[in-house]
């Protein structure tokens, strides 16, 4: 039996991630690992859903219960490119997963330690083992790399609704 780490995991993650941006969406990727294997996967789309609750961690955690046939995903390891935010470190909590791998720190919304500390908040019911910045450099630049083109065809929107002038 082959035993993958957590960069060989969070690599694949980030593969989940591309097919987000592929999309016009958000490049988060989440990979739900049981025992060695996947039994979920993930990637963001809120948008192409109409769906607020879409985001790549609720998708692996929804996959990885219809797998189990059960609501409680004990002793996975879900692996996110992106620190969760609150939604989806309630539904982290809810699912009791034992472990939480993650790449980029979200400074806005971050829910595993940046803005808040949901998932070891001492009243919960169930507290995830964390594990920050695996990958975390590879994480950070697929989300930069995605808004700056996206700032890039904003612009070039603009300039092409201005005529193609642009200011002196």
């Amino acid at each position: 039996m082959n035993v993958y780490n957590d960069d060989y995991w969070m690599r694949q993650a980030l593969s989940l991630a591309l097919r987000a941006q592929e999309e016009g969406e958000v490049p988060v990727g989440a990979l739900l690992v049981l025992d060695n294997q996947v039994i979920g996967e993930g990637w963001n789309r809120p948008i192409g859903r109409h769906d607020p609750t879409a985001h790549a961690e609720i998708m692996a955690l929804r996959q990885g219960g219809t797998v189990l046939q059960n609501y409680r995903l004990l002793n996975a390891t879900l692996y996110v490119t992106l620190e969760p935010c609150v939604m989806c470190a309630g539904a982290m909590i809810h699912s009791r997963i034992r472990r939480l791998v993650y790449g980029a720190t979200d400074e806005k919304t971050g829910a595993a330690g940046s803005l808040v500390d949901i998932l070891r908040h001492p009243g919960m019911n169930h507290q995830v083992e964390i594990v920050s910045g695996v990958l975390a450099e590879e994480c950070a630049a697929t989300l930069s790399h995605f808004f700056q083109l996206r700032r890039e065809q904003k612009r070039a929107l603009k300039l092409a609704q201005r005529g193609g002038n642009e200011p002196q």
